[in-house]
């Protein structure tokens, strides 16, 4: 059956599941609109095409299928290129569709007109413009790169003039892809060592989620007896009262003075899915080469760490196999410092007595349902929350570790309540991320769900004030005015208050899944409750 081009591309995104797509309609994609909507993929207004962007990529988070951004030409386009490079350093799959015109009358007509995939060339994995006949090639070779590993962004420009031209149908199917499986040498070499080691240690990554890893990382975990470390995005790949789990690392060097000296006394680092990318520079070479072993899900060349064998492939089915080849009852570590070392974090990031971050998280992590979505933005309250949180599962727990942006919690809740609307959801943001995107309150508003979103308000930029502090500079451009968030939040048609101590966060966070709009808590916090906290 004939179709048009916009249709294609719809046609194919639906055709690999996806249901949502987020953005700002301009002229050029109004045809494109109306083909999603058609294709039954629901379409989600945002106030900012950068919010648009991190709500596609919550929609992803929820349901697995591409998330889908939709810009309009010039500006529309350039306003998402922060959550674009955003997708691109934390391996989201993202569909950016965008309208143009037509190449000879560009050379003619310059208004909104710039080389958009010039543009998006360093922070997309492709960028392809549609011609005459091939959208339904693009669509598929877009799909399949975004998928790839690592995935990533890709971006499809539709001139206007083509949206309504006939695209004929693909005469082939799309081809499953199977992951490579590890080479019997390289799990025989890996086997032997963890076999030989004494002391050894996991450290999953983002790889280790994206390739479903958790149930093989944990049986891998309790047959050899292997404390597991994750980095924050992989934070719950073991639920992290378990045992053997190490939490979260990377950020703090409160917790890198306890996880550093243990990576170093190890004879066996075994990184599945690892990419450092998550890291702070003290994660330079944490480990002697020699004794790591990597299995990797993309061959990603960093020079943070060496290792004795690097390995492409499947990471599920490589702990899987390992797992198999060790027999329960293993005895390592027999001076005991993973264990000394999982009391000692607890130490280091136990609630305290007082009213500030602390006891906002330890509520947060005690009282929130365990089939609750948490997002967390960037800034100081990120760092000390990935902490004191305890993740169950992988995505429990939702944030920008490697590209670190501001302004994501919130449409990152968006965009996994959009998709998964049973699941409550829950955004924890600073004041300066609330203020930057309030925005999103309005699509909040429109979407009708509930949604909660708790605001740490110290009127401060807390994390870069400790940094000028600890560079004895002088505190400039950190500190701002207050904002009355609880009047905004009633302003967009939520419900907000100010909360000042555990009793009143406890009972606001019981009442806000029941009602039919978004609830924002703004828990009013002094910056020094951030004093040693990370």
């Amino acid at each position: 059956m004939s179709r048009t081009a916009a249709e294609a591309i719809a046609a194919g995104l639906a055709r690999a599941g996806c249901r949502h797509a987020f953005g700002m309609p301009g002229g050029e994609v109004l045809v494109l609109l109306d083909a999603l909507d058609r294709a039954g993929i629901a379409f989600t207004l945002a106030r900012h095409e950068n919010a648009a962007g991190f709500m596609a990529e919550g929609a992803w988070q929820a349901t697995g299928a591409p998330g889908v951004l939709l810009t309009t030409i010039g500006p529309g386009l350039a306003n998402a290129v922060n959550a674009i490079a955003n997708a691109f350093q934390e391996q989201v799959p993202l569909i950016v569709l965008s309208g143009c015109i037509a190449p000879g009358q560009a050379s003619q007509f310059t208004h909104q007109v710039i080389d958009q995939q010039a543009l998006l060339a360093p922070i997309t994995k492709a960028s392809f413009q549609v011609a005459p006949g091939n959208a339904a090639v693009v669509v598929e070779k877009a799909l399949a790169l975004a998928q790839a590993d690592p995935p990533g962004p890709v971006h499809i420009d539709l001139p206007d003039s083509l949206a309504l031209s006939e695209a004929p149908p693909l005469d082939f199917p799309a081809p499953i892809t199977m992951r490579a499986q590890p080479s019997p040498e390289a799990l025989n070499q890996a086997l032997n060592r963890i076999l030989e080691s004494h002391r050894p240690v996991i450290i999953a990554g983002i790889g280790a989620v994206l390739h479903g890893a958790a149930e093989a990382i944990r049986a891998l975990a309790e047959n050899g007896n292997i404390p597991v470390i994750t980095t924050y995005k992989a934070k719950g790949i073991l639920p992290e009262d378990h045992p053997l789990a190490l939490g979260g690392h990377g950020l703090s060097p409160l917790s890198d003075k306890v996880i550093l000296p243990l990576l170093r006394a190890s004879d066996c680092v075994l990184c599945l899915g690892y990419d450092p990318i998550e890291m702070r520079s003290d994660w330079i070479r944490p480990w002697a080469p020699g004794v790591a072993l990597e299995f990797v899900h993309a061959q990603v060349e960093h020079g943070m760490h060496g290792s004795a064998l690097r390995a492409v492939g499947d990471i599920a089915a490589a702990a899987r196999i390992l797992a198999n080849g060790l027999e329960p009852g293993r005895i390592t570590w027999p001076g005991g410092e993973p264990a000394d070392a999982k009391l000692a974090l607890a130490r280091a990031f136990a609630p305290r007595d007082d009213w500030g971050p602390h006891a906002v998280f330890a509520m947060l992590d005690q009282h929130l349902p365990d089939d609750a979505v948490v997002t967390v933005d960037s800034g100081a309250h990120r760092i000390l929350m990935t902490q004191m949180f305890h993740a169950r599962r992988p995505g429990h727990l939702l944030q920008s570790a490697a590209f670190c942006t501001m302004g994501v919690a919130v449409p990152l809740a968006i965009g996994v309540k959009r998709a998964s609307p049973d699941r409550p959801v829950v955004a924890v943001v600073g004041d300066a991320g609330m203020d930057m995107m309030p925005g999103d309150l309005a699509t909040l508003r429109d979407m009708g769900m509930p949604v909660t979103i708790v605001v740490l308000v110290d009127n401060a930029l807390s994390l870069i004030g400790r940094k000028q502090k600890a560079m004895q500079l002088g505190q400039l451009g950190v500190s701002f005015g207050p904002t009355d968030f609880p009047a905004l939040a009633r302003a967009y048609g939520g419900h907000g208050e100010t909360i000042r101590d555990r009793t009143a966060l406890q009972r606001a966070l019981a009442q806000s899944e029941a009602r039919s709009t978004f609830t924002l808590l703004a828990c009013e916090i002094d910056k020094s409750g951030y004093d040693g906290a990370f």
